[in-house]
């Protein structure tokens, strides 16, 4: 049966993509017949030429150099550009005037919590910042290190580190001292941004004792810059670790000397270090250039999104989520992008699609969990206000079933752009996303991104259609990670990603290749979880519940549920106890709490169940995957390689798990 027609692009002739692909004719002489897929092919067919002409076309400040792939054919970051200099910064704040660049918005009161920026103004502030993190010995290479709400401050933290060759990294306000540790303790920055807390669902959650022990667990940190938050007036007691005052309020750095000067660097400098999901131990520090970052966003937000110069760009993220990265850069197409913090359903579900209609927002980006909220609670944003403005709505984080798209075209906006979009920290971009030529069908993904030779493979490596199989990715892109940060010979590297087929970026995903030259995501093919479409990991888990004496081992699985015609996932853990000890209520209660604590609210198991032992590998690692498989119903490929396969027996037809 072929999927339901939503959407039909009209004005074509308008969109940026289109205006690209003259000008590829003007340029090489390419005919790409109004067909998206002829383009798509030109741009995997041609990687020098299309990534050079896509510099060009938009104007990218700073030096191409006279390489555009230094070797075409290898899989590794580091390959585009190699004699390029840039800075991502000077791209982002080019044409600083008084058009809007940043628009703030925190739970509760629409007025009173709205703050704004012009170009100028975040261009101001940034210059300042860096100036002051110069004065105090930042250098290129150095690690600054947020641990934030989604504010301005954090925007403005990031780019005045880019814009002096220093590299951003940055945790949500929601993570424990555990996992904010975990992540910085690797990285050694020199330099924390921090608020005082955050606030969600109308509680106040105060941060100053974890930025106090996070300082005694990360000895490189030199300087703490606070931003008030919660508090005009923050304790600053114990911050302080030397008679260098360390502490410095946000507001007051502002006032130093600003740089006058962007320091170009190196293409494939680093520009962020993000963070793996940590399922198979600490996680992994994910390190993204500067040029990589920029010209894979501007393709996406230009190309893919049509979005241009002064529209409204919002995605509902956190600062620990790589759409947050995505996010700003629109900045660097000359549009305004909008910022919410706290909880998206304080007071109702009401609270932003009021603020879309507040802001006249283009691009709405969110969760496929939040559109299903949204449906479950009954109401209807398409008849509650304005949306007039609202041209595209992005969904990632999860497959978007097809009831989420029926809802979005019934109850949002009937002539809207759904974009399901799909891609990851690892490459901080999407493989495949919305193409504002191509229709939208239900349950799919419009496109393949353009440079991205993105496929489907079956388990021989063979090139396969309207089956499903694993996405895969057969040549570089300038957005590949350049290195793990840490991983001196490269191995993790290799191992994250080439290992199953040698060679080829393996993602993770299950994914079918439609008739429509779609994409269909089913889920994850690895053990990474996502709970309402956020993805974390085991590891992160493990830690917290491996400390109780009670407990001798723990397993943690993804197990997917349907509900109301909606795709989610739920967390599982399993645990083998201690001799003589018993799965208590109470000890349930303690195991989520240390979780919510140590981790963060998402990685709260929905359930869990002891076991009397727990299913390893001949090396000894317990085994996720085929416990995920055993509960959702699925054959076991290789039990052979279990030291004790006998034990899957403990997770088979349990009456806990059932879901329907």
């Amino acid at each position: 049966m072929s999927p339901s027609l939503l959407w039909t692009p009209d004005h074509i002739e308008k969109t940026a993509l289109v205006d690209f692909a003259h000008y590829l004719n003007q340029q090489d002489g390419f005919d790409w017949r109004h067909d998206y897929e002829t383009l798509w092919q030109y741009s995997t067919d041609h990687p020098q030429k299309f990534w050079s002409y896509l510099w060009d076309w938009h104007g990218i400040i700073g030096d191409k150099g006279d390489v555009i792939i230094a070797d075409p054919d290898a899989m590794t970051g580091g390959q585009f550009f190699p004699n390029g200099q840039i800075n991502y910064a000077e791209n982002m704040l080019a044409d600083a005037d008084d058009r809007v660049a940043v628009i703030a918005h925190c739970e509760g009161d629409t007025q009173s919590s709205r703050r704004q920026l012009s170009r100028v103004e975040l261009k101001q502030q940034v210059m300042a910042l860096a100036g002051w993190m110069q004065s105090v010995g930042v250098k290129p290479g150095d690690r600054v290190a947020a641990y934030t709400p989604n504010i301005p401050e954090a925007l403005v933290t990031m780019l005045a580190a880019a814009s002096i060759g220093a590299v951003f990294s940055s945790c949500s306000s929601d993570f424990g001292l555990g996992g904010v540790k975990d992540r910085f303790g690797q990285i050694q920055p020199k330099i924390l941004m921090a608020a005082d807390g955050y606030r969600y669902g109308g509680k106040d959650i105060d941060r100053m004792p974890i930025i106090r022990d996070l300082l005694k667990e990360v000895p490189s940190i030199e300087r703490v810059l606070v931003v008030p938050f919660l508090n005009a007036s923050p304790d600053f007691s114990g911050l302080n670790r030397s008679e260098i005052d360390q502490t410095v309020m946000f507001d007051h750095a502002l006032t130093a000397e600003p740089i006058q000067d962007f320091t170009r660097m190196p293409f494939n400098h680093p520009l962020y270090i993000l963070y793996s999901s940590g399922t198979t131990g600490a996680p992994k520090c994910i390190t993204h250039g500067a040029g990589g970052t920029l010209i894979q966003h501007i393709k996406e937000h230009r190309l893919h999104c049509d979005t241009e110069a002064e529209d409204r760009v919002f995605y509902f993220t956190t600062c620990g989520w790589m759409m947050w990265n995505w996010l700003v850069s629109a900045i660097a197409v000359k549009a305004a992008i909008v910022l919410y913090e706290g909880n998206p359903f304080h007071p109702g579900p009401e609270r932003l699609w009021e603020m879309v209609a507040e802001e006249k927002i283009a691009l709405f980006g969110t969760s496929a969990k939040y559109i299903d909220a949204v449906r479950k609670s009954g109401y209807l944003p398409g008849q509650a206000v304005d949306l007039t403005a609202l041209r595209q709505i992005c969904s990632t984080g999860s497959p978007l079933s097809s009831d989420g798209f029926d809802f979005i075209y019934a109850s949002i906006k009937p002539d809207v752009q759904l974009a399901s979009i799909s891609g990851g920290t690892d490459l901080i971009s999407c493989f495949v996303l919305g193409c504002p030529i191509k229709p939208v069908y239900a349950g799919e993904i419009q496109a393949r991104g353009l440079g991205m030779a993105v496929d489907v493979w079956d388990d021989d490596g063979q090139s396969i259609k309207g089956q499903q199989g694993e996405l895969v990715c057969t040549k570089p892109f300038p957005s590949m990670p350049i290195s793990f940060w840490g991983d001196d010979d490269g191995s993790k590297y290799r191992a994250a990603y080439f290992e199953h087929f040698p060679g080829i970026w393996r993602h993770g995903d299950w994914a079918t290749l439609t008739a429509n030259d779609g994409i269909v995501i089913h889920g994850r093919s690895d053990a990474t979880l996502n709970p309402g479409g956020v993805r974390i990991g085991t590891a992160e888990i493990y830690r917290q519940v491996e400390a109780f004496d009670e407990i001798l081992e723990a397993l943690v699985i993804g197990q997917t549920i349907h509900e109301d015609g909606a795709v989610d996932v739920r967390v599982v853990l399993f645990v083998r106890m201690a001799e003589n000890m018993a799965l208590t209520d109470e000890l349930i209660i303690k195991i989520k709490t240390a979780i919510r604590q140590g981790a963060t609210p998402r990685h709260v198991p929905a359930v869990v169940l002891a076991v009397a032992d727990i299913p390893r590998t001949r090396s000894g690692k317990i085994t996720e995957l085929a416990v995920r498989d055993v509960v959702e119903g699925r054959a076991i490929k290789n039990t052979e390689a279990l030291a004790n396969p006998e034990a899957l027996d403990n997770f088979r037809n349990r009456p806990e798990l059932n879901v329907t």
